[in-house]
């Protein structure tokens, strides 16, 4: 899919070596991800992180393309030169961080439980003592709540997809079904017969990634989300593909000091401030 932009409306660009100096930034997500890729019935792909992609290359005053692959593939293809940046959503981490630059967060990645519309709300974990959660099989979600089952006292059962395990909440299988935040919410806005529940902070984020010598570029693109934030551009895509408005203070709407993700390897403080319009 590609974003044809007809103008810069936002930062005043510098002279850079490089993506910089490309009139196209080349960019993928994964595409089977929603909502922030997913087919779309005409043909192509759309999504947050793809609307996303296309409100940077405004900033930019840039064409972006955004290929559809899979995730495992994409840091990979980023380090081989194929993309500029990944516009999927990656969790910061400071093993990553190591081995990429990243700019500021764009959005929190927490968990979040849904559970039958009409459940009580659930304010602490240890309200779900007895209870049977379900999750994706692998992922994430998994692993964190099996080992949390004796602590906790929950029993959790894992179903090969994300859908079985949200349908294991509906027909009464589970209590409570666990995932990604953003994934969750998508699940809720979706189905009337689930409602939103308690978040896990995890005080990570998602952020664009690039390649290490890629620092002007990261620069740019970190001062483009910051006009996204300011604009309210991302919390109204936020609104848009989860349902829900981001929380004051959260990363949606957040513009952080320097580049990158505060006490992250790659990190730079420098005071900057972003030339928005």
């Amino acid at each position: 899919m590609i974003a044809r932009i007809a103008a810069a409306i936002g930062l005043t660009l510098l002279a850079a070596p490089g993506a910089m100096a490309q009139a196209t930034l080349k960019t993928a997500v994964d595409g089977t991800f929603a909502p922030h890729a997913m087919p779309k019935l005409s043909g192509g792909i759309e999504g947050f992180n793809v609307d996303l992609a296309e409100a940077i290359g405004k900033q930019l005053g840039k064409t972006v393309t955004v290929d559809a692959t899979q995730f495992s593939g994409l840091i990979p293809a980023l380090q081989a030169g194929t993309y500029d940046f990944i516009v999927a959503p990656v969790t910061v981490s400071k093993e990553r961080a190591e081995s990429l630059l990243f700019t500021e967060g764009y959005l929190n990645t927490d968990f979040q439980f849904v559970t039958k519309k009409g459940a009580p709300p659930i304010t602490a974990l240890e309200e779900l003592k007895g209870k049977v959660i379900s999750v994706n099989k692998g992922s994430a979600y998994d692993s964190w709540a099996r080992g949390l089952e004796e602590k906790i006292g929950w029993k959790v059962e894992s179903f090969g997809t994300q859908t079985d395990a949200v349908q294991a909440v509906i027909s009464g299988r589970a209590y409570a079904n666990v995932a990604g935040n953003t994934v969750i919410q998508w699940a809720a806005k979706s189905n009337p017969q689930i409602q939103l529940s308690y978040t896990y902070s995890t005080g990570l984020v998602w952020a664009v990634a690039l390649r290490k010598d890629s620092a002007p570029l990261r620069n740019q693109l970190d001062q483009a989300i910051e006009c996204l934030k300011a604009s309210g551009a991302i919390a109204a895509l936020h609104e848009k593909w989860f349902g829900t408005k981001p929380a004051a203070g959260s990363a949606a709407v957040t513009a952080f000091p320097g580049y990158g993700v505060p006490d992250m390897p790659g990190y730079d403080a420098t005071v900057h401030a972003a030339a928005c319009k």
